[in-house]
């Protein structure tokens, strides 16, 4: 009787500190499914070792001698592209770092220190181990290993929708930034709907996540704070260290066609992320009822299925993205196999099945009734 073991994870290790090329080596040898291919003291070491030694993922620092880490990043994409997983003191206070990274093809990051503190022993232990295993079995990580290559889902689409949202709520976690800059830039000026979005980061990089996706996007991209009103047309992308909700104000605010507006806490529920895709969503849920969309991209865990469930149960939208495209295929597979998704689409096609459901009106043609218009209507007729 044959039987096949699964070889470990190769992981070559990039940093110009001796202590922390240690500390991760001893956090990676300390799962069995990880191995510690090689070292590199700095980006042009990087390169070379990506090269002679073909690991499976690199993490990779971003200040670095010789050749820094944005640099090595960008050669090893251009001649070797594989997962690599930014690990450096600047992937949490320099954030603009961090997206530049993401943007030109890093698989994730991890934070050295947090507010000035070293990571707890333990939270780098599973925060990097799982991020290593994810970047194996990502799509580029399958592709440069095809042992390690997944079924995928079937796809399933639905032709009409019943009725036109009023508001899109959008959950993911690793990819996310990436596939963000894919959608909301495709998205026109006078969407008929707010956009919500949560996506998982540190503290201080969605402020500039946000000010990045405004500078290249035809709506109106912001950090969301505490008793904004939620408008057409506007995407709020929900800070991190914070839970978001939407609810219902009354009176409406003077001035205001909406009494819709975001709150934000410190609430502590248990819930694993803050903020969480859940809570947001099931209060989109409470708040619009089968006038919500939902749509569930990229990320690892399972944030975001009981908000998407509630979706789907009260009649709304709900999208997921689907595995080829999803640099990590855990929180739309988790939506998919709990049967909670009405479509599975690629990325690319995401910002044609958002239009669609919204029955989109170019400006020469007169839109739909808003959900508190009708409301208005049918109060007046009774």
């Amino acid at each position: 009787m044959n039987s096949t073991v699964a070889s470990p994870i190769r992981v070559l290790i990039a940093d110009d500190s001796l202590l922390m090329r240690e500390a991760l080596r001893r956090v990676v040898e300390s799962s069995p499914s990880l191995e510690v291919c090689g070292m590199a003291r700095n980006g042009l070491e990087a390169i070379e070792r990506v090269h002679a030694l073909q690991p499976d993922v690199v993490t990779l620092d971003i200040e670095m001698p010789l050749l820094d880490g944005i640099e090595a990043l960008k050669q090893i994409m251009k001649d070797s592209p594989r997962p690599v997983i930014m690990v450096s003191s600047h992937t949490h206070h320099g954030a603009e770092l961090t997206l530049q990274a993401l943007s030109i093809g890093a698989f994730d990051y991890l934070p050295k220190s947090e507010a000035g503190q070293a990571l707890d022993p333990r939270r780098l232990r599973h925060e990097l181990v799982e991020k290593i295993e994810a970047a194996a079995y990502s799509p580029l990580g399958r592709l440069h290993n095809p042992a390690r290559a997944g079924a995928s889902e079937k796809f399933r689409q639905q032709e009409h929708f019943r009725v036109a949202p009023e508001v899109i709520a959008i959950g993911t976690s690793t990819g996310g930034p990436k596939a963000l800059q894919e959608i909301i830039p495709e998205l026109p000026a006078d969407l008929p709907a707010p956009i919500i979005v949560v996506q998982h980061m540190p503290e201080g990089f969605t402020g500039p996540f946000a000010d990045r996706l405004n500078k290249i996007s035809q709506l109106r991209v912001r950090e969301a704070e505490h008793g904004d009103v939620v408008e057409r047309g506007k995407v709020y992308v929900a800070p991190a260290g914070k839970q978001l909700a939407v609810q219902r104000e009354l009176p409406a605010p003077s001035g205001s066609n909406s009494n819709i507006v975001i709150s934000l806490s410190d609430d502590a529920t248990g819930l694993l992320h803050k903020p969480s895709v859940d809570m947001m969503m099931l209060s989109v849920t409470e708040v619009f009822g089968r006038y919500s969309m939902g749509i569930i991209l990229t990320g690892m865990g399972n944030d975001g299925l009981l908000g998407m469930t509630a979706i789907a149960n009260a009649g709304g939208i709900t999208i997921g993205q689907d595995q080829s495209t999803s640099t990590v295929y855990g929180m739309p597979r988790a939506c998919a196999e709990n049967g909670v998704l009405q479509i599975i689409a690629p990325l690319q096609e995401i910002p044609e099945q958002i239009l669609q459901a919204l029955r989109y009106h170019t400006k020469d043609q007169k839109p739909e009734p808003s959900l508190s218009a009708r409301a208005a209507a049918q109060g007046m007729s009774g």
